[in-house]
């Protein structure tokens, strides 16, 4: 698989665990495709573009490429596939990240007391990734070949910041077991990954705001780029089709690959600390 050069796109890739991810990548040799709207300083509340992404991507070893994509524009997520085809002619690895995070998400109330907005996380989110793979899928089932990732967490199983972040990260671990399911025999693997609290700039925000309450966090914390080495491990791993549909714990993905994030450190499973584990989807199909 290694051979001719991975092809990867990661999307929502201007900051935070797509910016990670895209770098961990890179690492790895691969060309990733970075998307977002952040083209520049100011773009957003939180630091980060897709240009700088692009560069550390290089950096690390691979070849970045920024596009500029608003992910809750069906017509400019169509284009971008179609110039990753006309460009490379397939893509090995798709990366489904982008999602609508407002600096309101992680702020006390209950739903009805925040804005509106946060609802965006179901557009730019669980829909644009349907959008995303809807476009990406038949480059990938021509191939018989391609890994498409949703990157998720526990939220799916347990309330975390309320109803519109549950709501994604169970649509889109469900997004994966379905589109599992059409799959099936076509040698493509669809697969959510529940990332740990990722240390990016939002977190290292959340917790200054609060340094005692998040004290615990210190020992638990993923680097953002430690999810990008998970998948390339996913993506060569031989039985990877057996995974099929399935939600993964990256964590315990990391054990099962002999892979320890920054400074030896073995992050711990959602199955150790909270208890909790993925929904396992019956095996009933209705067609």
């Amino acid at each position: 698989m290694t051979e001719k050069g991975c092809i990867a796109v990661v999307t929502g890739a201007s900051r935070g665990a797509g910016r990670g991810i895209a770098i961990g990548l890179g690492a790895h040799g691969c060309t990733v495709y970075v998307t977002g709207r952040s083209e520049k300083t100011g773009d957003a509340s939180m630091p980060g573009t897709i240009y700088e992404t692009a560069d550390a991507i290089t950096a690390a070893g691979g070849k970045g490429i920024a596009v500029r994509v608003d992910h809750g524009d069906d017509a400019q997520v169509k284009a971008f596939f179609e110039q990753v085809e006309r460009e490379q002619g397939r893509i090995d690895i798709l990366v489904n990240n982008a999602a609508a995070v407002h600096d309101e998400l992680t702020t006390p109330g209950n739903f009805w007391e925040k804005p509106l907005k946060l609802a965006d996380m179901i557009d730019v989110g669980i829909r644009s990734g349907y959008v995303a793979s809807y476009y990406a899928a038949p480059m990938m089932v021509k191939a018989k070949h391609g890994l498409m990732i949703f990157t998720s967490g526990s939220g799916g199983v347990h309330y975390v910041f309320g109803p519109a972040y549950g709501a994604h990260k169970a649509g889109v671990d469900k997004l994966a077991a379905d589109m599992g399911v059409d799959f099936t025999g076509l040698g493509v693997t669809a697969l959510s990954i529940w990332m740990g609290a990722l240390l990016t700039d939002r977190l290292k925000h959340v917790i200054a705001t609060e340094p005692e309450k998040y004290a615990y966090l210190a020992d638990v914390v993923e680097t953002p780029e430690f999810t990008g080495h998970v998948i390339w491990a996913l993506y060569n791993d031989p039985d990877l089709i057996a995974m099929n549909g399935q939600t993964v714990i990256g964590a315990e993905m990391a054990v099962k690959y002999g892979l320890t994030d920054e400074g030896g450190r073995q992050p711990p499973s959602y199955r150790d600390t909270h208890k909790i584990e993925p929904r396992v989807q019956y095996p009933n199909i209705i067609r």
